[in-house]
């Protein structure tokens, strides 16, 4: 019976599979598309009417009636709605809200999932990764078997209890279609629980129970490599395909999977497994890996999301100037900006892409435009320095769970430089080496990083300081992020994270 479902579901694909094609063949006329009916769905709505969007016929119309917007501009707005006031962003009235903490930051952000956004969004984007996966592997048979989500959980608005916020992630498994419900793990009892170290506890029971079932796992890497290392401990197996004799692919997101590659390799050591990316954040489901020959992610161009993109030498400007699709060009970065059918125009959400290709359109994701390193001209990225660790731990057979990086400021008559916390899943056995060859590497990526430290000039080398096992985990515990959706912040231009973990694993 399992066997005919999953043929439907690979018929179901197939179709879906001409619709990508052709956004992927018609790029600027499906986001054409998707603009006209943005605009014309708001006319009536309040942000509509104040931003005269009944004049609005073309986007660069669009770009010199509607500055780009950040949070703190929106957050009235999205207030009312969470109050449950109607025809504000987005018409009618909304009632689910994403919560976004993506960083350890005390502050949240509340963002608008309308049921339109949810649905050609959200769970859109999702069968537009089943239909990739399926395609590139035809012998798939997730649908045979069960799905694993980690998933996070969500509250009533206690302003207005018809509200309800929450982990993206929690939404969709909240309002789950139907037909999906069968599929997955856990239940939703246990999906939806609050206390992230029970549910934790839960999942493992759940997942060695159902282990001849699990055919697919998605997750933030930092977390599944913590479910895994909990299943081994309770099972006593060696890896995690030992349990999962079944098992076929993981879908990854929500940080670079680049510095966790070895430890999900020694997890799952079979080179059947797929490792998928996708771009899913709490506004919406942007891009997905097209192919699984490259790493790059195939941007989403019909699914109620209209971009534009901010320059790197714009960042900075109080009203940036943006391109559209058809003038960005390959290599360089950019800030996203979003137009989505919940209510978000022209917001910036903080993540930056390269792009590696215009036919079709792929992106990378390169970091966050507040988690970068430049205080000395640098411009050093998250990209650039999960690639340096990346390289190192090859040449030197270490791996690394987790890391920080901030700048070392000038003091007196010294120079400055960067400090790198550094926590070691498999040290190397050489600490000095490590840190020299890491400092090499991170010059061969970045040519301005080089620069600064051409014969120590302006920069001398790296610190790195290795913190003990569990360290960054039991910081962000501290702080009351710990769970699917929190991240260790990658790199920051100033030492408030570093300073916070030297304390903590001082204390």
């Amino acid at each position: 019976m399992r066997g005919l479902v999953n043929s439907v579901f690979q018929t179901y694909y197939s179709l879906r599979y001409k619709q990508i094609e052709y956004f992927m063949n018609n790029p600027h006329e499906a986001q054409r598309d998707v603009f006209t009916s943005l605009i014309e769905s708001a006319k009536e709505t309040k942000w509509g009417k104040a931003h005269n969007y009944a004049n609005i016929d073309s986007p660069q119309d669009y770009a010199l009636q509607v500055p780009v917007q950040d949070y703190e501009s929106l957050k009235p707005y999205i207030i009312r709605m969470m109050e449950g006031e109607k025809d504000v962003l987005w018409p009618g009235v909304v009632t689910h809200f994403s919560k976004s903490s993506g960083t350890t930051s005390d502050k949240s952000k509340f963002l608008p999932v309308s049921p339109q956004n949810f649905k050609s969004c959200h769970i859109k984007g999702t069968w537009d990764t089943m239909t990739l996966l399926y395609h590139n592997k035809p012998d798939c048979t997730i649908f045979s078997g069960k799905n694993f989500l980690m998933a996070g959980s969500h509250s009533k608005y206690k302003p207005n209890l018809d509200t309800i916020f929450g982990d993206v992630s929690a939404l969709m498994v909240k309002d789950m279609p139907k037909v999906a419900r069968p599929f997955f793990e856990p239940d939703v009892d246990t999906c939806l629980l609050d206390d992230w170290e029970s549910k934790m506890e839960k999942m493992v029971d759940i997942a060695i129970r159902e282990a001849k079932h699990i055919r697919m796992v998605g997750g933030v890497p930092t977390w599944i490599i913590v479910f895994f290392r909990k299943i081994l401990e309770k099972t006593g197996k060696e890896h995690i395909l030992e349990v999962w004799p079944n098992f076929e692919a993981y879908i990854h997101g929500g940080v670079s999977i680049t510095p966790y590659r070895e430890q999900l390799y020694r997890f799952l050591p079979s080179s059947d497994v797929v490792f998928m990316e996708v771009y899913n954040a709490s506004e919406g489901y942007f891009a997905t890996q097209l192919d699984f020959d490259h790493d790059d992610m195939l941007l989403l161009l019909d699914n109620g999301v209209y971009y534009e993109f901010i320059p790197m030498e714009e960042w900075n400007n109080e009203h940036p100037t943006t391109v559209h699709l058809e003038e960005v060009e390959i290599g360089k970065n950019y800030a996203i900006v979003i137009s989505t059918n919940s209510g978000l125009w022209r917001y910036k959400i903080g993540d930056t892409v390269r792009f590696t290709s215009k036919a079709p359109y792929k992106i990378k994701i390169t970091g966050r435009t507040k988690q970068f390193v430049n205080a000395f001209g640098e411009e050093v990225m998250v990209s650039n320095t999960d690639k340096a660790l990346e390289l190192t731990c090859n040449e030197i057979e270490a791996i690394v769970s987790e890391y920080t990086v901030a700048p070392v400021f000038f003091k007196g008559s010294g120079k400055g430089g960067h400090e790198w916390l550094i926590e070691f899943d498999k040290p190397p056995i050489d600490m000095a080496a490590f840190n020299q060859l890491l400092d090499e590497n991170l010059q061969k990526i970045n040519s301005d990083y080089e620069a600064k430290r051409y014969k120590d000039m302006a920069l001398e080398q790296l610190l790195l300081r290795s913190l003990p096992k569990g360290s960054f985990l039991g910081w962000m515990k501290s702080k009351g992020k710990y769970g699917n959706q929190n991240k260790v912040p990658r790199l920051a231009n100033d030492r408030q994270y570093v300073d916070e973990i030297l304390n903590f694993v001082q204390a």
